[in-house]
């Protein structure tokens, strides 16, 4: 009576089993990646900076984080980060994504999980702003923020807690 045209786990993206270029299970990135159309995927670790042209593909397997810049975005491993999609996040039912997001729509499957800020962008607007992204330190966690010029890290806060007033 019904009929689903995908399979519950399996990417919206037309040509997404197409992509080219594949950073494998078990293997491990740290630095950027420029990518063109053809598109990525991820299905070991990367540490630094994406900017593809095409589809990006983060894999049950896969863990990016840093900033991800591309057309459309499908997570089903982790992302954590900031992120500029230009038309859609798609988020599997085994996908986490933590950061900033900036994005055209956005599909969340059951089970997938969006956590921090996310803003709607028109995929014009989206274009007209797809410069480089800026490292920003989360004020969420100020004990993780950005090493401070000069080369000291930066002192984790003191924290005192009176155990009578819980």
């Amino acid at each position: 009576m019904f009929s689903h045209s995908q399979t519950k786990g399996k990417s919206r993206f037309q040509g997404s089993q197409d992509l080219r270029t594949v950073l494998g299970e078990g293997t491990r990135w740290q630095g950027d990646v420029q990518a063109g159309p053809e598109g990525l995927r991820i299905e070991g670790t990367l540490e630094g900076g994406i900017q593809c042209q095409g589809d990006v593909v983060v894999a049950a397997t896969g863990f990016v984080k840093g900033t991800i810049q591309a057309r459309r975005l499908s997570v089903m491993g982790q992302v954590e980060g900031v992120l500029k999609v230009e038309t859609c996040l798609e988020i599997l039912g085994s996908g986490r994504v933590e950061g900033e997001v900036e994005l055209g729509t956005l599909v969340v499957d059951e089970g997938g999980i969006l956590q921090g800020t996310c803003i709607h962008r028109s995929a014009a607007e989206v274009e007209k702003t797809s410069g480089p992204i800026a490292q920003r330190r989360d004020e969420r966690f100020p004990d993780r923020g950005l090493p401070v010029p000069g080369g000291t890290d930066p002192v984790p806060p003191s924290r005192s807690f009176d155990k009578g007033r819980f």
